[in-house]
C-alpha cells in the first residue's frame, strides 16, 4: 500500500505489519506520538491525545507540557503512532473480538504487547492487559483468549511494550506538586464571581 504524505498519520491509520514503518526524511515533518495518562494510581492508563515531535524524547516532553498542567495525573507515556496496531472497528453492538480469525501461533521469540479497548463510543482507549505474543496479530489473539471478558469492546490497539517511553520512578516526582496548583482549575479563577462584581460596581 501506498504512504500517503500527511502532517498526521492517523488519517491513514490502519492496521500494518511492522516492516510497514518507514524512517521519516529529514526536515520533512515531525511524527506524530500517542500520549496515554494515568488519572489516579490504581487506575488504567488512557488515551488522551497526541503530540507532533521530531523524536520521542521531545514527544515526551510536549506531552506532559499538553496533557498535564490542567488535570493531576500519576503517570504518562507516549509511542510512536506509527507503533500502534489497530484492529477494525465494529458497527452496532458487535463485538470486535468476533471479528478477529484464529491465527496459527509462530515459533518466533515472544515480546509484550500492551492492550487497549474501546468500550464506549467517543471516549478514550483503555488499558486491558499486556500480553505476550510475536506479532501485533498474535497479540490481539493472546488479548481475544485472556481479556476479551464480558463487555463488548469496539476496538482493539496493540503496542509492543518495548516500543513505549514510560515514566521512570525518577521521574514519578514531576507530578507531585500538580494539586497545589490551583490554576488547573477553572472553578478556582472564581470567574463569575469576578463578572458579577464587575457589573455591580457599572450598574451602582
Amino acid at each position: 500500500m501506498q504512504s500517503v504524505k500527511s502532517l498526521d498519520p492517523r488519517v491513514n491509520r490502519l492496521p500494518h505489519a511492522p516492516d510497514a514503518i518507514v524512517p521519516k526524511a529529514p526536515l520533512d515533518q515531525f511524527g506524530t506520538f500517542e500520549v496515554f495518562v494515568q488519572p489516579k494510581e490504581g487506575k488504567p492508563f488512557q488515551h488522551e491525545g497526541a503530540v507532533h515531535a521530531p523524536d520521542l524524547e521531545l514527544a515526551y516532553v510536549l506531552a506532559k507540557e499538553a496533557f498535564t498542567r490542567r488535570f493531576t495525573c500519576t503517570s504518562l507515556y507516549v509511542v510512536d503512532t506509527r507503533n500502534v496496531y489497530i484492529s477494525p472497528t465494529t458497527d452496532g453492538d458487535r463485538n470486535v473480538y468476533t471479528l478477529l480469525d484464529d491465527i496459527a501461533t509462530t515459533t518466533g521469540p515472544q515480546t509484550s504487547f500492551e492492550i487497549y479497548h474501546l468500550l464506549k463510543r467517543g471516549k478514550q482507549h483503555l488499558h486491558a492487559g499486556t500480553v505476550e505474543a510475536a506479532t501485533p496479530a498474535e497479540a490481539m489473539q493472546a488479548a481475544k483468549e485472556k481479556l476479551a471478558g464480558d463487555k463488548i469492546v469496539y476496538n482493539i490497539w496493540t503496542i509492543r511494550t518495548s516500543d513505549i517511553r514510560f515514566t521512570t520512578p525518577e521521574e514519578k516526582d514531576l507530578w507531585n506538586t500538580l494539586p497545589e496548583k490551583k490554576f488547573r482549575d477553572a472553578s478556582d479563577y472564581k470567574g463569575g464571581d469576578k463578572l458579577k462584581a464587575f457589573i455591580g460596581r457599572s450598574t451602582s
